[in-house]
């Protein structure tokens, strides 16, 4: 069996972290990812993590420049098993939910919406106006899953590790990767 493919998308919007930990449990799952890191995601990473772009992209299989429009993950025949861009922000949310596929990010969500597979943003804005609502009825509408990063309390929490672990698991297992094990409510 073909190992699985995931690509990863990180934005400039706050929460750096998800695209760091999905990139690493990705990996620990055997999923081989393919990461598309926007200018303005290098400098969130950098602000919030201390990662420069090299450093980010050491995380993934295979990184890919947003221009490089020509890349693998361009094209509907490259076989992947989902797309995640975490965190998302609200101008790659306007352009996914209006297909305007700029670069190889959101190129990369236009494919994998146009093939059916996949697409989970994990926007992160707050408070949200109507075009932010709207933007999101338009990507589910398509098929795209907005996943905003909200924790799971009822878990206990002890750490903020704890609150990305587990929205991690979360997304990992929307995506249908094996092996991903996120907290289950078990009832009172």
């Amino acid at each position: 069996m073909a190992t699985r493919r995931l690509v990863v998308g990180i934005t400039g919007a706050t929460g750096a972290v998800y695209g760091l930990q999905l990139l690493r449990r990705a990996r620990a799952l055997g999923l081989r990812t393919h990461l598309v890191v926007t200018p303005a995601g290098v400098l969130n990473a950098h602000h919030e993590l201390g990662l420069d772009r090299k450093s980010l992209e050491a995380e993934a299989d295979e990184s890919h420049a947003p221009g490089d429009v020509g890349a693998c993950v361009a094209s509907g025949s490259f076989d992947t098993a989902a797309m995640v861009i975490a965190p998302c922000s609200m101008k790659t949310l306007a352009a996914v939910a209006h297909g305007f596929s700029d670069n190889l990010l959101t190129r990369a969500a236009d494919v994998t919406l146009k093939e059916r597979r996949r697409l989970v943003l994990l926007v992160r804005e707050t408070p949200l106006n109507l075009a932010h609502l709207r933007n999101m009825t338009a990507v589910t509408e398509m098929g795209g899953i907005i996943f905003p990063p909200l924790p799971a309390f009822y878990n206990r929490p002890k750490s903020i590790d704890d609150m990305v672990a587990d929205t991690v698991e979360r997304v990992l297992a929307l995506v249908g990767t094996d092996g991903a094990a996120p907290q289950a409510w078990q009832g009172l």
